[in-house]
């Protein structure tokens, strides 16, 4: 069941058209169509969205799992998503409800609140993960929700492709937290062709980020479209300048959607791990089976240990052993 709410951010051209200034996309949506994210209708000379408050999954996760490795690691997050999104990747692991008719069900904000601290109480849940799908096509909702997260002492933390207009995107950064970003990989041919999507404007977003919250990126390596060495040599060097610290997570790709391609090789994973660790000083191989802790930069000792999503913390702050400080929110 749709559940209208007025959109933010659009423009009425005429009786019949609107054009949504959410994201980089501008749709123009004429009277009784939606925008590409299928979430934003224009109904009589309205933008309104389908999804306000609409849930389609909702778990308490690790802090792990979204992935966070150097935010409170070890304590789970409540984690909820919509439908919707602004992006249409081949290669998508929710293209379900991404891009897909999924069933959902209705929870106010009052009651998200209320779940999380209930859940803190009860299993040291640290927060709300706006995860799964898409949370930019949520605008509305997260914007009404996040202030009372805040408000409960609890935690915000965005799951993005960061595929939004710099007004929307710091208003929704006033209320995070921490991020993962979804750096698809570092070349706009690649972007507009798996994607549906443009680089540029994620690049913008990930620098207003990096100066704001505790930020963490997420690289899909796709055999044969962005998995080349100087591609990857390129995207750590840019990160690098922002900050060296910015853990960076290389994710094996398998195949999903309406990609078919074997999976990533393990080759392929080492040599773009090795490649991201000349620049940066903590990055990490996801959908693998290799250990992934946290090691001092400086003299290499172990800070937190990491076996699937258990997790052992050894050192927090500052490594005991050379005195150095390690950015780790804990």
């Amino acid at each position: 069941m749709n559940t209208y709410h007025e959109a933010n951010f659009y423009e009425r051209l005429s009786e019949s058209s609107i054009t949504c200034r959410l994201c980089p996309r501008q749709c123009q949506i004429s009277t009784g169509k939606s925008g590409f994210c299928k979430i934003r209708i224009n109904r009589d000379g309205k933008l309104e969205t389908v999804n306000f408050g609409q849930v389609s999954s909702i778990g308490l996760d690790p802090i792990e799992k979204k992935p966070l490795y150097h935010y409170y690691p070890g304590n789970p997050i409540l984690s909820v998503g919509t439908v919707g999104c602004n992006l249409a990747c081949r290669f998508c692991q929710n293209w379900n409800i991404s891009r897909e008719e999924s069933p959902t069900r209705l929870i106010t904000s009052e009651e998200l609140a209320d779940l999380a601290e209930k859940l803190r109480q009860e299993e040291d849940n640290i927060g709300v993960a706006y995860t799964y799908s898409e949370p930019g096509v949520w605008y509305e909702f997260l914007i009404e929700t996040m202030p009372l997260i805040r408000a409960r002492g609890l935690k915000n933390v965005l799951v993005t492709n960061a595929f939004l207009e710099p007004e929307p995107w710091r208003n929704l950064l006033n209320w995070t937290d921490a991020a993962n970003i979804d750096l698809k990989g570092f070349d706009d041919d690649y972007y507009q062709r798996l994607c549906s999507g443009k680089l540029e404007p994620v690049l913008q977003n990930i620098k207003t980020a990096a100066a704001e919250i505790h930020l963490e990126l997420t690289t899909l390596i796709v055999p044969g479209e962005n998995d080349q060495p100087e591609q990857i040599r390129k995207m750590a060097q840019w990160i690098a300048a922002l900050d060296p610290e910015i853990p960076l997570h290389l994710s094996r790709y398998f195949p999903n959607y309406q990609m078919t391609k074997p999976a990533t090789p393990l080759e392929t994973m080492e040599k773009s791990l090795a490649i991201a660790k000349e620049y940066l000083k903590h990055v990490y191989l996801g959908n693998v089976s290799a250990a992934n802790n946290t090691y001092c930069p400086e003299c290499g000792s172990l800070m937190v240990e990491r076996n699937g999503f258990q997790t052992r913390i050894f050192n927090k702050n500052i490594c005991r052993e050379c005195g150095k400080m390690v950015r780790i929110i804990i």
